[in-house]
């Protein structure tokens, strides 16, 4: 990036940022996720760290935030309030280590971390003992007098347990637990009122509000994190010690930590657990203990050079489309595909995207060379939410969906009142790789992926799914990379998948709108392959969970002479074990979700586990789903669970349920 181009992207940084930290911290209604306003803020950190020349007194990188709401008497910070540094990994802060280092070279480096709880930070002053005085942090230099709210918070107490003469400021995090926040949303409900989704945005606006028995009702937690007065104390453990003593809770995850190797660790164990927390967090603050080298170290702009945030992998991230490229599905779906500049999601690195149709493409407004925000929710696939037309330099390109198959050239068509684009060459081999790695997949069959069954096409090995049962240890060894002993073992993986279940099998086919658990059901419903093609389309409607659509699209792919071909094939070589309908049992009648990784056991072994006990599984939350099972990292279903009202049962509930 040039230094022209550099200028004109701060300024556009800076002006979004601007806009986004208005809504944030004025009207406490941000319209991206914060994990997505860190991600700016982050690339103009990294961009004026490159071009400091290019830093002003204005940028968002030197304050803190807007300006304090209006309707509560201001309240000057004896000592600014600021903010702190961002970092997303351990280069980052081995990074942060060293800048140090080269200030304070003699020095001995320890740290004490502390849960960076996703709250309001909030002032505390105590004059002789005796709390008089609560703020928040406004803009660093000025907040709101919030006295009477926070004295309704019971964790912050009115005389602190140690008398201590004159002024003492303690400043820490108002929060709201994850259980209180579901008890607000089960009153909003009730009344008919907005459900909140935000815990941090929820507790702004309780602190704020006019009349204190509605910030008493609603049950807000306090932790406190940072000593103000010189009490004596020679490092921050010891101040977290003394904060302690004068009665303020502490949360007893902070420790302290000899080197980065030991915060490394804890960062990594609180990131595990943290949905299992009965509070929301979205990091790790590390300070360096010794409060004289603190001091020494000073501020750089509005942060103080000896402390970090140590943010978690984020699910959401900002990054730039390179280009859009058109990939061709089993049933010839045209399906357009971003590539992405590599961003850091959930600790994974992402560069692609699925933008699913044209219609998609069109209602997210996007454009070649557009700066997006990318949303990865635990196991889910990488998707763009937000175009941000602000950053936009007009060098962007709009997207048009080829006339043309991309892969082998054949005419392109949308059928009336669908969206997708399909290829009209039923011989394409982009179609041809697609079913066959699908039915692979499907069939479980370890080992045969995408380069290899791509071989076994181009050679001629392969025209359809049941050829694949036919082949020989021989025909591995004319393909790259393969040698007898990996050819062997290849061949006997496939014939031991020649016997197969009847949910896999229905899977494996192919059809249009039939996944994993659709298949499932229609193979609980149906028992047989055999009974599933004699079956009309009133029988298809009659199984749960099956609508119009998808009866329409069995019944279609039944009716196809091509597929049907294939079926035969395929029943010549597998063996499809029927199954017994499901009986009925304790779980008869409720729908679950399972989502995040749980210890006990897979989550394929937990909803054999449900369906033996008569439930239904499903893959999304709705209203109509009666439990939502979170193991770790659960992602956006989690978040929707409680939005809507719906049962969460951690691991431990849930085994007493199936026991």
């Amino acid at each position: 990036m040039t230094k022209t181009e550099a200028k004109e992207r701060i300024g556009k940084l800076r002006e979004l940022i601007a806009k986004y930290r208005y809504e944030m911290h004025v009207l406490d209604n941000l319209s991206i996720s914060e994990a997505a306003l860190d991600s700016l803020k982050h690339e103009l950190y990294k961009l004026e760290e490159q071009h400091p020349d290019l830093i002003t007194k204005d940028s968002p990188t030197q304050r803190v935030a807007g300006k304090p709401a209006e309707g509560f008497k201001k309240v000057t910070h004896q000592v600014p309030m600021l903010s702190i540094e961002d970092v997303f990994s351990r280069e980052e802060a081995d990074a942060w280590l060293e800048r140090m280092k080269k200030l304070e070279p003699r020095a001995h480096f320890d740290f004490f971390a502390e849960i960076k709880m996703d709250g309001l930070a909030v002032s505390l002053v105590y004059e002789d003992g005796h709390f008089v005085q609560g703020a928040t942090r406004g803009d660093g230099r000025i907040g709101e007098d919030v006295t009477h709210n926070l004295r309704t918070i019971e964790a912050i107490p009115l005389i602190l347990r140690k008398k201590i003469p004159g002024r003492v400021e303690i400043r820490g995090e108002v929060y709201l637990t994850k259980k209180q926040l579901e008890q607000i949303n089960k009153k909003q409900k009730k009344e008919g009122g907005e459900l909140y989704a935000n815990p941090r945005n929820t507790a702004a606006g309780t602190i704020r509000q006019l009349d204190p028995s509605i910030v008493a009702d609603r049950k807000l937690s306090f932790y406190g994190y940072s000593l103000i007065t010189d009490l004596g104390t020679k490092t921050h453990a010891e101040a977290h010690k003394m904060i302690e003593e004068l009665g303020i809770p502490q949360n007893p995850l902070n420790r302290h930590c000899r080197n980065l190797d030991e915060v490394e660790e804890m960062h990594a164990e609180i990131y595990k657990k943290r949905d299992k927390l009965a509070y929301w967090l979205d990091g790790v603050v590390v300070n360096v203990n010794d409060d004289r080298l603190f001091e020494a170290l000073g501020v750089v702009g509005k942060t103080p050079r000896a402390m970090i945030a140590w943010k978690f992998p984020a699910e959401q991230g900002t990054t730039k489309v390179r280009d859009i490229e058109v990939s061709v599905g089993r049933t010839g779906v045209l399906t357009p595909v971003a590539l992405l500049e590599a961003v850091q999601l959930q600790g994974t690195t992402v560069t692609h995207a699925s933008l699913h149709n044209e219609d998609e493409i069109h209602r997210l407004g996007l454009k070649i060379g557009d700066t997006v925000i990318v949303e990865k929710a635990g196991d889910i696939i990488p998707k763009i939410i937000k175009v941000l037309p602000q950053l936009r330099t007009g060098h962007e390109k709009a997207f048009h969906v080829p006339k043309k198959c991309p892969m082998c050239g054949a005419v392109v068509e949308r059928k009336e009142g669908e969206v997708a684009v399909m290829c009209t060459n039923r011989n394409c081999f982009a179609q041809q790789l697609a079913k066959m790695l699908h039915l692979v997949y499907a069939f479980d069959m370890r080992g045969l992926g995408e380069k290899i069954v791509e071989q076994l096409i181009q050679k001629g090995f392969v025209h359809e799914p049941a050829d694949v049962f036919g082949l020989e240890p021989g025909d591995f060894l004319q393909l790259e990379g393969f040698a007898e002993v990996s050819a062997n073992k290849l061949h006997k993986e496939i014939q031991d998948h020649r016997e197969i279940n009847l949910d896999r099998f229905i899977n494996g086919l192919g059809m249009k709108h039939v996944g994993e658990e659709t298949a499932r059901d229609l193979a609980q419903s149906f028992g047989s392959i055999d009974k599933l093609r004699e079956s009309t389309i009133e029988d298809l409607l009659a199984v749960e969970g099956i609508g119009d659509i998808v009866a329409e699209s069995v019944i279609e792919w039944m009716k196809d002479k091509t597929n049907t071909k294939q079926l035969e094939d395929l029943l010549k070589v597998v063996h499809v074990r029927h199954v017994k309908r499901a009986a009925k049992g304790p779980f008869t009648g409720t729908s679950w979700v399972i989502t995040g990784t749980l210890e006990s056991m897979s989550r394929d072994e937990a909803k054999d586990k449900i369906r033996a006990l008569g439930g239904d599984i499903s893959e999304s939350v709705s209203k109509k789903t009666s439990f939502v099972v979170v193991g770790d990292s659960p992602g956006s279903k989690f978040d929707k669970a409680q939005k809507l009202g719906v049962t969460v049962l951690e691991e431990k509930e849930f085994l007493k349920k199936i026991k």
